[in-house]
């Protein structure tokens, strides 16, 4: 199973994950980054695979 990680003292909270995997992630109110599920579905993982490769602050990745 793939899981996603977050390096949170990278992460900027752009927004960009949240446009390609909206399923997957969220920035809250305050800007910060919720992973809503970090073990995505089969279905999910092109999004995230997206979102890690479009991260500007290259705080995402995908364990695979």
């Amino acid at each position: 199973m793939s899981r996603v990680q977050v390096d949170r003292e990278r992460c900027v909270g752009s927004g960009v994950c949240e446009s390609l995997a909206p399923e997957v992630f969220e920035i809250d109110d305050d800007g910060a980054l919720v992973v809503h599920r970090p073990e995505p579905a089969e279905d999910e993982l092109d999004g995230v695979r997206d979102a890690v490769q479009a991260c500007p602050a290259r705080a995402l990745a995908l364990a695979e």
